[in-house]
């Protein structure tokens, strides 16, 4: 999966296209990670709980790379498999890509914002919540891929619904310009009302590889 930030799409078009849709029906494993984010950061939606969001998003294809890596070896004797895996690699780190600018740009917006952050709850925590979060992604990848694909679709699927509604109740967004290091390498954006639904976007096109993972993985081709 290629991310093309620059493609011809109405944001605003896709942000009524999310917030008009119900979210999945989470399982368990996604409603306690999600009852333990606000918890800790409350259930307001902020630059910083964000960021902490999204230090999260990135695990689930970094265990998904390891586990295909350490396959890759198992299996380099029979080139037409280890080819599927070797895409499935490449698949998994551009998404895995993708969370981290969207992670460096949200770095880069409390810092221009002056946020002050608390190093336990923004630094620490989140570090011990994805340790936790990649060792279950990992381990129900393992047992049964399907599960682990299930649970990213529950994540990125909160993660998109949450984004928009970021954009929505923050309307002074949209006369607040994207200035940014990244641009680059993201993509350039008019506001932040754009950003945040490009972002919002980027999360339902992780969600939706997940399900099709998903349903590939019941007809025994992933």
């Amino acid at each position: 999966m290629i991310f093309m930030q620059n493609e011809t799409v109405d944001l605003r078009d896709e942000q009524i296209r999310t917030l008009s849709l119900p979210r999945r029906r989470y399982g368990v494993l996604a409603s306690l990670l999600f009852v333990t984010m606000d918890l800790f950061y409350g259930r307001k939606r902020t630059f910083s709980k964000f960021k902490v969001l999204e230090v999260i998003a990135r695990v689930p294809y970094q265990a998904w790379e390891h586990v295909a890596y350490i396959a890759m070896t198992h299996t380099y004797a029979a080139p037409n498999f280890a080819r599927r895996i070797f895409e499935f690699i490449k698949e998994s780190r551009s998404q895995q890509d993708n969370e981290q600018w969207h992670l460096l740009i949200l770095e880069e917006l409390t810092q221009r914002k002056g946020i002050k952050e608390n190093f336990l709850l923004y630094r620490i925590i989140p570090q011990f919540i994805a340790f936790f979060y990649y060792h279950v992604s990992w381990l129900l990848y393992v047992i049964k891929p399907s599960h682990s694909y299930r649970l990213n679709a529950d994540f990125e699927d909160h993660a998109e619904h949450e984004y928009m509604e970021f954009a929505r109740e923050n309307p002074q967004f949209d006369t607040e310009p994207f200035v940014s290091e990244f641009k680059a390498d993201y993509g350039n954006y008019d506001n932040l009302s754009d950003l945040f639904r490009r972002i919002g976007l980027d999360e339902r096109i992780h969600k939706e590889e997940s399900l099709a993972r998903i349903e590939a993985a019941r007809f025994g081709l992933k």
